[in-house]
């Protein structure tokens, strides 16, 4: 018998009156049966009865079985695993992603899903075919499927039956109870240091790309460029938060995490020395980008840092900590760049910068190694060592993609997703408005108290602290958010549509701040006295809409594409990049030529019409999910 700890999936119960059945649907690790479906089905795994263990194993191929009853349990070519699910009156199972999974480097497609990652059993490992926490087979409408039955079988043919031993001898190893090395294990005051450290280290990366923005005026007199080329400091550096992502995730997922939060947050560090002493703007441009790219590491580990070492039902408020982190570093890139620039210079910036990243990489260097299939991957090879016995393997050994298929999950997909699934599209394209606005106030606030009230660099970052006030906010009611989900996991009557509740709150916010500072600031008011409280107090709506919109989006995205969690979330990312890169090169030309009022007006009615968007996926989310090829049912 095995024990297992609670892990990030969670168990559904799915009840209703008859209605005709469906074709089945992708999750990202079992089965999802239509609401109400009493149509039994069976589920079998076979595997070759030959299998060379130093190859990886040959695709699994989705056959019908021919066979109308449940009970049906013939091998058709393959050695039969003895599992059989059935669903239909019986109680479903959805799991939720867990960010903790390498579904960039597994080939999920052929070995399906397993809890290998998250249970804890007495002997160290299961089988295959373990009922509980075994391969569970994936299924999509990409999938070819016969019929209400279908199995997993290995492509069999003359050569294959000469190699090695079958699947089915494999044990996949495991946490053992109350394991000391499993990162879900350790004490909860050194998980939230780990945590601290981690969203310490998002906000410093995030803080460099706006930090530049205190002292513009000085950068353009000494490189004698105009305010377009030097607003490209943050445009590349923004770009390479876009671009990096896409190589130091799967790296991550080969290599443990560890070794990606020193190696290219170091060589970060590094290249800020040329931006400091840059003899001309091609050296600082570039330096910027290079920053950028090797910065994004953080942004790329962090998130799954955190769903390393806590539990679905424990990580509310780290979560949400980790949500408001991207938002909050570049809020507090003027306030500390305007006095640096005013009273030290503007390489300062650059010097002040590196000082910062170099204090929060000396704290991640402690940041022990808290993947777990790296993890166990390093104790399955010790046990082989030690045992003589090559049967011991995880999920990503045995079912490893090979280079060009990772390099299409990284480079081709996300883009396809995009163009193919309007859930991701659509998303993506409210997640980068929010994001392109944080950017946009960076340059709008200079405008106003720069321009119009006549302030100086100092007092202008000043104004941001009202948003992090609506920050701040966002952190009471994302734990809450976050709770009333896992209550309606626990409950099994949870779907994706219920991660868009933070949409439908914040989303009106993010307008309403938009038309407060742009009809607050001059000439609608006289830029004296008291009057500068109207456009900085737009900051705290939008500091509370901005975050609450990000944590309901990224959690909706990962729901609704759960065997397809990293192509989604890196197309995501692309997208808001490009946006937060753009708006720099036109918002100051914006205000300044149609006028406070009208600039922020235009910006605050693309705002409305995407925050009707989760409004409408509220209420047609099932019916688009139903259409979708990758997204879950």
């Amino acid at each position: 018998m095995t024990s297992t700890k609670a892990s990030s999936s969670s168990t559904l119960t799915m009840n209703g009156e008859t209605e005709p059945t469906q074709p089945i649907a992708s999750t990202s690790t079992a089965l999802a049966e239509p609401v109400g479906s009493r149509v039994n089905r069976s589920i079998s795994i076979s595997a070759p009865r030959n299998h060379d263990h130093n190859k990886v194993p040959q695709a699994l191929h989705r056959i019908p079985t021919g066979a109308p009853e449940s009970g049906d349990r013939h091998n058709h070519g393959g050695e039969e695993l003895k599992r059989t699910i059935s669903s239909g009156s019986t109680a479903s199972r959805r799991h939720a992603p867990d960010l903790s999974f390498p579904y960039i480097t597994t080939d999920i497609d052929r070995g399906g899903i397993t809890d290998e990652y998250r249970t804890e059993t007495k002997k160290g490992f299961i089988s295959l075919d373990d009922p509980e926490n075994g391969l569970k087979p994936i299924q999509s409408r990409l999938s070819t499927l016969h019929g209400d039955k279908f199995a997993l079988h290995n492509n069999k043919g003359k050569k294959d039956e000469e190699k090695g031993e079958s699947l089915d001898k494999k044990k996949l190893v495991t946490w053992l109870e109350n394991d000391p090395q499993n990162p879900r294990n350790w004490s909860n005051a050194y998980r939230w240091l780990i945590t601290g450290i981690v969203s310490c280290a998002v906000i410093q990366v995030a803080f460099s790309s706006a930090v530049v923005t205190g002292d513009f005026k000085d950068q353009e007199e000494h490189f004698g460029v105009s305010s377009e080329v030097i607003a490209l400091t943050v445009t590349l550096t923004v770009c390479g938060f876009g671009t990096g992502p896409l190589l130091w995730s799967p790296l991550s997922e080969l290599f443990g995490r560890r070794l990606l939060w020193i190696v290219p947050t170091l060589i970060y560090i590094i290249f800020n020395i040329p931006c400091a002493l840059a003899p001309n703007i091609g050296c600082l441009l570039v330096s910027r980008f290079i920053c950028g790219f090797f910065g994004s590491a953080p942004l790329t580990l962090a998130g799954g840092t955190i769903a390393d070492i806590w539990d679905t039902d424990e990580r509310g408020f780290a979560i949400a900590i980790f949500a408001a982190a991207p938002y909050a570093g570049p809020v507090l890139g003027p306030l500390v760049g305007g006095f640096v620039g005013q009273y030290a210079g503007w390489r300062w910036i650059y010097w002040v910068n590196m000082i910062s990243a170099g204090v929060v990489w000396a704290a991640s260097c402690t940041i022990p190694e808290t993947f777990a299939p790296a993890l166990l991957k390093k104790r399955a090879k010790q046990i082989r060592v030690k045992e003589n016995d090559d049967s011991y393997v995880t999920e990503q050994e045995l079912f490893r993609k090979p280079l060009n298929e990772i390099i299409i999950e990284t480079l081709i997909r996300p883009f396809e997703m995009l163009a193919t699934e309007p859930i991701l599209l659509l998303m993506s394209l409210y997640i980068s408005l929010v994001y392109g606005l944080l950017y946009a106030f960076f340059f709008a606030f200079p405008v106003v108290y720069g321009e119009d009230y006549g302030w100086n660099d100092s007092k202008i970052g000043l104004t941001f602290i009202p948003v992090f006030f609506g920050v701040g906010l966002a952190l009471f009611v994302t734990p809450w958010l976050e709770r009333k989900y896992v209550l309606k996991v626990n409950k099994g009557i949870v779907k994706p549509e219920d991660r868009l509740t933070g949409m439908l709150i914040g989303g009106p916010f993010v307008p309403i701040s938009l038309f407060i500072f742009g009809w607050t600031s001059p000439p609608y008011v006289s830029p004296e006295g008291g009057n500068w409280v109207g456009p900085c107090s737009a900051g705290i709506p939008f500091g509370f809409g901005m975050v609450l919109v990000y944590f309901s989006a990224n959690a909706y995205l990962i729901e609704c594409f759960p065997s397809y969690v990293a192509s989604a979330l890196a197309a995501k990312t692309v997208v808001r990049s490009g946006m937060g890169a753009a708006m720099p090169l036109f918002i100051s030309i914006m205000f300044r030529n149609l006028g406070n009022g009208p600039a922020a007006s235009i910006l605050g009615a693309a705002a409305i019409v995407m925050a009707a968007i989760p409004f409408a996926f509220a209420k047609h989310g099932e019916g688009i999910r139903s259409k979708s090829k990758r997204a879950a049912i």
